[in-house]
């Protein structure tokens, strides 16, 4: 299969990678010399060395008082009780994941003027209580906890496929009468996006207000920096989410992995493909590309477009921002042919809540009959693990589907290294074998369903800005839990052999990667 990548394209990805590892390399300089000024200093000055000494056991203290998982601050702490300077340093750069002040207040203003703008839907939430108690009390939390109502006047479309959700966007987004927004973690310049801009350029001549949103870390290899000005040149106003840059800025671990596009407050799409050529089977890296995604029509798409909203309108101090956003939130007469109930929701590093996770703990400890997931990483808390174990050993069958081809080696290693403590529990765990799933999603009972952008993995439960679809009752739900049947069938099962067919070198190996997996 051809590459399809043209030489412009190229010369993105050169100039991409190029200008990563120099900000890697002055990032890693600027670390370097702040531990070296603090080693001499803490070797030299006695008093620096025991307000150094007290400062650590401070942070170690307070580490251990705080309410997160164990499986997250026993790393740190053995960090910085070893190699104190550099283990300490780290942790005050990135270790805290609060972002800096002044992102976290622009968050908070922006949800205080969003949130309240979405429906209280009380009354679709108690008729989901008498219908499905379980989803009624995990809509409840997620309207709770992240702001984000269920809604029943909505259909919903499900997409086996990447390059199935890709032509459904297509056609829609040439329907566009009024807006289109599309806030991506991955934009690659090349023939899939390519084939998007040709579309949002023709709806721009023709009056529609387009607006493109990317993470920059996530495109770094596929766009150049220009990317921006020449979609601004042909009309299409974007903006670049946390530029990767030489300095040390303690955001720059939380990256925006969304993935939505809205047209018109009408139409709705979100999932696990980014929009470069691998996921739609262009090109194929890592063998056979699984990917899926949903389209949502009605009521709900406004949940999709306060989220993206509330990123547009957060990312940057000087940015001209909304005043106003009752033109994007406009009621209209939608009549849907389904029965059943959609919860689009947002989670988000800014606060000490992890939606992603305990939407996911959550439909574990509801199960009954089975609870099957997907997921391109396998990194995850000691509670995500006692949630899924338990659920086993009551006898629901829990099963998790990983990729047989790895993106990441490194990764794929640490992702292996979980499996022992969930099989030895129950727990029966697929690798997909056509290559890499990319997919995020789960199935419970016949009755709930996920989709989205949210893996189990460290990352998107506590780092990046994410986004899930929360689905009961709906033939959504039976189509991806026959999806989950057709992944089984081409994948291979390796619950026994790593209950007990691994030698005494790859325990210790994966022991030791699961204990700096939160670092990672």
């Amino acid at each position: 299969m051809s590459s399809g990548k043209t030489k412009e394209t190229m010369a993105n990805v050169k100039n991409g990678v190029i200008r990563m590892i120099f900000a890697v390399l002055s990032i890693a300089i600027e670390v370097f010399l702040i531990i070296l000024i603090i080693i001499r200093m803490y070797r030299h000055m006695v008093w620096f060395s025991v307000a150094f000494s007290l400062l650590a056991l401070a942070i170690v203290l307070a580490l251990y008082g705080k309410k997160e998982s164990a499986s997250i601050k026993m790393p740190w702490i053995l960090l910085i009780l070893l190699v104190p300077v550099a283990g300490l340093t780290f942790y005050l750069l990135v270790g805290q994941n609060k972002g800096t002040k002044k992102m976290r207040k622009r968050y908070e203003e922006i949800d205080k003027k969003l949130l309240p703008l979405l429906p209280d839907n009380e009354k679709e939430q108690q008729k989901l209580k008498g219908t499905f108690p379980y989803a009624a009390n995990i809509a409840h939390y997620i309207k709770a906890y992240s702001g984000y109502p269920v809604y029943e006047n909505s259909d919903i479309t499900y997409y086996d496929d990447g390059m199935k959700g890709l032509e459904a966007q297509k056609e829609e987004l040439r329907k566009a009468k009024d807006y289109i927004f599309m806030e991506y973690h991955a934009i690659e310049d090349a023939e899939s996006w390519q084939g998007i801009q040709e579309i949002l350029e023709e709806k721009v001549k023709e009056g529609v207000e387009v607006r493109v949103f990317y993470d920059d870390m996530g495109s770094i290899g596929f766009v150049n920096t220009d990317f921006v000005k020449r979609l601004k040149n042909v009309g299409i106003n974007a903006r670049v989410f946390n530029p990767f840059a030489p300095g040390l800025n303690l955001f720059l671990n939380n990256r925006d992995h969304r993935k939505i596009t809205v047209i018109d407050g009408k139409v709705g799409f979100t999932g696990g493909y980014n929009l470069a050529n691998e996921y739609f089977h262009l090109t194929e890296p890592f063998g056979f590309w699984k990917d899926t995604g949903i389209k949502i029509e009605g009521d709900a798409v406004k949940s999709l477009t306060i989220t993206f909203m509330e990123m547009w309108n957060a990312v940057k101090a000087k940015d001209i921002d909304d005043t106003s956003f009752e033109r994007y939130l406009k009621p209209y007469d939608y009549k849907t042919s389904e029965s059943g109930f959609v919860a689009p929701y947002a989670d988000s590093p800014m606060d000490r809540i992890h939606v992603g996770e305990d939407v996911y703990m959550s439909i574990a400890n509801s199960a009954r009959d089975y609870v099957w997931y997907v997921t391109p990483y396998l990194i995850i808390t000691d509670e995500m693990i006692s949630a899924l174990t338990l659920a086993a050993r009551r006898g629901v069958d829990v099963r998790i589907i990983t990729p047989g081809i790895p993106d990441k080696k490194i990764v794929y290693s640490v992702t292996r290294s979980y499996y022992n403590v969930l099989v030895s529990n129950g727990v029966r765990i697929f690798e997909y074998t056509p290559g890499f799933c990319h997919a995020k999603m789960s199935v419970c009972d016949d009755v709930v369903a996920t989709c989205g952008t949210i893996n189990l993995d460290y990352r998107s439960l506590y780092h990046h800005f994410e986004n899930g679809c929360f689905i009961a009752g709906s033939h959504v739900v039976d189509e991806i839990k026959h999806d989950f049947e057709e992944m089984f069938a081409v994948s291979n099962e390796v619950t026994e052999y790593y209950r007990s067919g691994r030698g005494r070198f790859l325990r210790f190996g994966q022991m030791m990667l699961r204990l700096v997996a939160p670092l990672m």
